[in-house]
């Protein structure tokens, strides 16, 4: 069937709606991984882990000048709010929809699209994003949020961005695309349709969708409002009714109450029976663990990377974070090794045991394990 004159025009002026583009960063969580760099005073969000910002900072500075900070809403938890707030001072303060408590990012979309819904209407476009990423060509970034975004229009669909995987790693998500025709493809702004969606599989069941042409899922997601509340009503029973309905009338606490933790790929996109994947070729990474720095840092010829007055010498593929203006880091003769020197604490281990610490914090004293470290 043909498209009436008047749906034309409406869909030809939302393709062409970048100045109306929003944006939700996602900012719960203090970061565990990050130990003991992060702390509930400096959670990973306001750590300059990738470069010399913040990166969430570097995560809403990447969004300007298509998003600019006022259409940038902030999701994040109680804990954090003030430290995440100094370190986007950009951001307008009723930007920041602060939890009780992380409450999992499935609830934390819900409450964006709400408000974005009521801000600026339900059809507006905008896309959804976690704080911990680094792009290495930001300008490419914006061009397939744009390019997402006109996808987003060409049909009432969710439309995830994906990467493509060059490795098996066992904690991203993996999206494979039905290959689709030259004229699909066109017609839905260069995306192709999902055949499944795989979050976090084990190492050996990465490579087989690798080999399926799977790609990484980013986290970069870019959907219109009712689009999303639509589907998250349709397949995520962990936001019951009653709590949204608690939403639209601004009771936050009974919302909070209501809600069974759940996040964005297991309550949506592994269950949504229309999404859409865009192959984003812009430098994605995602900043989860130490060992992701070897990928988000400058190193030097030996692959090894270096915060803080640090020296490598005769050593290869190590991570060293030293702070304190007198301290001195200097790793000689070894590889592999994470070394995290602080002001009356240094952390060492390696750099695959690093990648989960939660075995190691279970069985350290609180008086070691919590250390809120001034900002």
């Amino acid at each position: 069937m043909g498209t009436l004159p008047e749906q034309r025009l409406q869909r030809e002026a939302l393709l062409e709606a970048d100045a109306a583009l929003w944006a939700v960063v996602l900012a719960g969580g203090i970061g565990s991984r990050f130990w003991p760099l992060s702390s509930s005073k400096r959670p990973k969000q306001v750590l300059s882990l990738a470069g010399d910002r913040p990166l969430i900072a570097d995560t809403v500075l990447r969004l300007h000048p298509l998003i600019p900070a006022d259409r940038v809403l902030v999701v994040t938890s109680a804990d954090i709010a003030p430290a995440i707030e100094a370190a986007i001072p950009e951001v307008p303060q009723e930007n920041l929809l602060v939890e009780p408590y992380p409450l999992g990012t499935a609830a934390a979309l819900a409450w964006a699209a709400k408000v974005i819904a009521k801000r600026a209407g339900p059809e507006t476009i905008f896309c959804t994003l976690h704080a911990d990423l680094a792009v290495a060509f930001p300008e490419l970034f914006r061009h397939t949020l744009k390019a997402a975004a006109r996808a987003a229009t060409a049909e009432e669909a969710l439309v995830a961005i994906g990467a493509r995987a060059t490795r098996p790693e066992p904690g991203f998500g993996y999206i494979i695309p039905f290959a689709g025709t030259a004229s699909e493809r066109s017609a839905l702004g260069g995306a192709q349709r999902v055949q499944r969606f795989v979050e976090k599989p084990s190492a050996d069941a990465a490579q087989a969708l690798i080999g399926q042409g799977a790609l990484w899922n980013t986290g970069i997601c870019m959907w219109r409002a009712h689009v999303v509340l639509d589907a998250l009503e349709r397949h995520t029973p962990e936001l019951t009714p009653e709590a949204m309905t608690a939403l639209d009338v601004g009771d936050h606490a009974t919302f909070a109450e209501l809600v069974e933790r759940v996040s964005v790929e297991h309550g949506l996109l592994a269950r949504s029976d229309h999404l859409l994947v865009l192959l984003g070729e812009f430098g994605w990474d995602d900043v989860g663990t130490w060992g992701s720095l070897r990928r988000a840092r400058e190193l030097d010829d030996e692959g090894n990377g270096g915060v803080g007055h640090a020296l490598f010498i005769d050593a290869e593929s190590n991570i060293a974070h030293a702070e304190g203006s007198d301290m001195c880091t200097v790793l000689y003769g070894v590889d592999g090794l994470l070394v995290v020197s602080l002001p009356g604490l240094t952390f060492v281990t390696t750099l695959e045991k690093a990648t989960d610490l939660r075995a190691l914090l279970d069985q350290l004293p609180e008086s070691v394990r919590v250390r809120d470290q001034p900002a």
